[in-house]
């Protein structure tokens, strides 16, 4: 209708410490809600021509789906299954095949596991999962660093030891991904709960 609901906006970063400044970027800033995960979703899809484009229509598959871009967003609005199926296939390479385990799976691995690109993939991530894909990976690895440092079976394992298993390249990466999830060291973890079964024993 004639309601002004946001702008399409383009802004340049000029200085930028995780990646190269200077570059322009172009997104849907909304009105109250801010910028669009949505409208990233479908410009990256049409980038990589998993959403196809022609004229004012766009496409999934053999699927028409709508009529210009605040028309698509409220599809996917109402349909989250067509995000649901990539993030399946997603959980299904890094979570039920353990590729979390392997150092040098890179999200520009798995978007080529998926037919599709880094960007698409990692736009994915952050709108079904609320993270980048290094957060998004070692969430999976320090889940299963807490098994193993509580297990009895691995407490002859050091650090280092651990650290390897799960797919951290250094025990530095490890330390810090495990204090930012636990807010507390890996070595504190597996006191703090050999002491709560020490005590557990005691109470017996």
């Amino acid at each position: 209708g004639d309601q002004n609901v946001g702008n399409r906006v383009k802004v340049k970063v000029v200085k930028n410490k995780v990646a190269p400044p200077f570059r322009t970027c172009e997104f849907d800033l909304m009105f109250g809600e801010g910028i669009s995960k949505l409208g990233e979703i479908i410009d990256l899809g049409v980038e990589c021509e998993v959403i196809k484009k022609s004229g004012s229509w766009f496409s999934y598959g053999d699927t028409k789906l709508a009529q210009g871009r605040e028309s698509l967003k409220q599809v996917l609005r109402d349909n989250p299954e067509l995000s649901d199926e990539l993030e399946e296939k997603i959980i299904n390479i890094i979570l039920v095949q353990k590729k979390y385990k392997d150092k040098d799976y890179s999200a520009k691995q798995l978007a080529e596991d998926l037919g599709t690109n880094t960007r698409y993939i990692s736009a994915i991530i952050n709108v079904r999962f609320h993270k980048n894909y290094t957060t998004f990976v070692n969430r999976f690895r320090i889940d299963e660093a807490m098994t193993l440092l509580t297990d009895k079976r691995y407490m002859d394992l050091n650090m280092e030891d651990v650290s390897d298993m799960v797919g951290f390249s250094n025990r530095q990466s490890f330390y810090a991904a495990f204090f930012k999830f636990n807010n507390m060291t890996p070595r504190e973890y597996r006191l703090k709960h050999t002491i709560a079964n020490q005590k557990k024993k005691i109470n017996k």
